[in-house]
């Protein structure tokens, strides 16, 4: 009788940087069962308990979801399902009831795989708890059979917009004209009608029952394109939209310009008033360059490690702790009080807050959206990879560099310059004597090698991301 780690092992379905991840052809009804079945015994969860379970919009959610209904029922517990649901609302539903969480989504990884996010009572799992799943040996019962979906319950949907619709009283986006890119996005509704219910006009665009895996990190050219041509159309003062499971934002201003998600980042964690910020090493500088926080903690890239690092801003005293990914995804570490209003912990990414903080900071203070990061340091930043890079050879080509900087200046001398320090918190970030800096990282979800470049000018750092990949596709 096979165990679940045994199952797990063998199935080439890994943890990345959030969740469990793999092909569909390799995620099984007895894959999903193992490791839903895992993750209730790592954490401790009783009989008895309700687990909420939530999809995405990928064709092979639902299939999934049942199978993780299956491991649910034989744990002994019960399933409180709450649909096609943006991830952070989940996680948000499961914290205010005090259950675990089950999460089936991809997030914006390719159409051909997909993943499961796990959450504690208390919020996400950490890599302690994912190295624990690995290692629940329980054997599984000789045929795993999926278990129908139960009915949807609408209470995580009601919190949700309660959420926002509350720390943002009254109608303060009234008479603000916004275009949302729908697509597949698990908040193309959600946050419609939040959104309206703050007073704006919104404009659906581009909706569709195909699923779209929008990356907020890596825009598509046709994306960027598309989103000019509706702001030349419809006269937007903004345009937002969200990857797959709508826990990293996107957001584009007047012109139709989306803006990077590390500058959306800065930007909300100032509108909130936050004192203490977490973010990965591939964030952008100008965080500490503008010297709107008091406590800075960089970590690795992954929402694991920037929660680890609330925590311990958290416990050194800092107030107002908040995080945020390259991505955009946004992380409230404690309680939040603006105008006598208090918005509560939410540690996992969430993708509405940053476009509702910043949507609103931009029509309080009549300014266009394009403005707000004007008084932040000149720092830009610009990512791209390369797909169907074995992680291997990542590795590989990264300890190279690591080990001679005459690799170093061989590969990218003569775009960057002299060498002027490196940092390994993860993968090979590379500071060079004008500024310009080279991120080179596996990445924790798929075969690519990341690439994130940091300059002066936006058209530098699009060049530096470019050329390095370029150049490493070429050695």
């Amino acid at each position: 009788m096979k165990t679940c780690s045994e199952i797990m092992a063998a199935s080439g379905v890994k943890f990345g940087t959030s969740g469990a991840r793999g092909l569909v052809c390799e995620m099984s009804d007895e894959v999903c069962f193992a490791y839903a079945l895992a993750f209730l015994r790592a954490v401790g969860v009783p009989a008895g308990t309700r687990v909420a379970l939530g999809i995405d919009l990928r064709p092979s959610s639902p299939q999934i979801a049942e199978a993780c209904v299956a491991a649910i029922l034989h744990a002994g517990c019960t399933v409180d399902f709450c649909g096609a649901m943006p991830t952070p609302a989940v996680a948000f539903y499961a914290q205010e009831q005090g259950i675990p969480a089950i999460m089936v989504t991809g997030s914006h990884i390719p159409f051909d795989r997909n993943g499961i996010k796990f959450y504690r009572a208390e919020g996400e799992i950490s890599k302690a708890d994912e190295i624990a799943i690995n290692q629940i040996a329980e054997p599984l019962p000789e045929q795993v059979n999926r278990q129908p979906l139960p009915a949807v319950n609408a209470t995580a949907y009601r919190l949700y917009v309660a959420r926002y619709t509350e720390f943002f009283p009254g109608q303060p986006l009234s008479g603000m004209r916004l275009g949302f890119y729908e697509h597949s996005s698990l908040a193309r509704d959600v946050l419609r009608e939040i959104a309206e219910s703050l007073g704006a006009e919104v404009i659906s665009l581009g909706r569709t029952d195909e699923f779209v895996p929008i990356d907020t990190e890596a825009v598509s050219e046709a994306d960027a394109a598309r989103a000019r041509q509706w702001a030349d159309e419809y006269g937007f003062d903004a345009l937002f939209s969200t990857d797959g499971d709508a826990d990293r934002p996107l957001l584009g201003d007047e012109h139709g310009e989306w803006l990077r998600g590390d500058i959306v980042g800065i930007l909300c964690a100032r509108t909130l008033g936050a004192q203490a910020v977490a973010t990965p090493v591939s964030s952008n500088t100008a965080l500490e360059q503008c010297g709107a926080f008091s406590h800075i903690a960089r970590t690795r890239i992954g929402s694991p490690y920037v929660i680890e690092g609330m925590e311990r801003l958290a416990a050194q005293g800092g107030r107002g702790v908040v995080g945020f990914e390259a991505n955009g995804g946004f992380l409230v570490g404690s309680r939040i009080e603006v105008a006598g209003r208090t918005l509560a912990p939410l540690p996992t990414r969430d993708a509405v807050l940053p476009i509702l903080a910043l949507l609103v900071a931009a029509r309080k203070r009549a300014l266009p959206l394009s403005s707000l990061a004007r008084d932040l340091p000149a720092r830009y930043t610009a990512s791209d990879r390369l797909k169907d890079f074995a992680t291997a050879d990542s590795r590989a080509l990264i300890a190279a560099l690591v080990a001679s900087a005459e690799t170093v200046q061989t590969l990218l001398g003569d775009l960057c310059g002299t060498l002027q320090g490196i940092d390994q918190t993860d993968g090979l970030r590379m500071t060079f004597a004008h500024g310009d800096i080279v991120h080179l990282r596996p990445s924790g979800n798929a075969p690519e090698l990341r690439c994130y470049a940091e300059a002066d000018t936006p058209a530098r750092a699009r060049l530096l991301a470019r050329s390095a990949l370029a150049r490493v596709q070429s050695r």
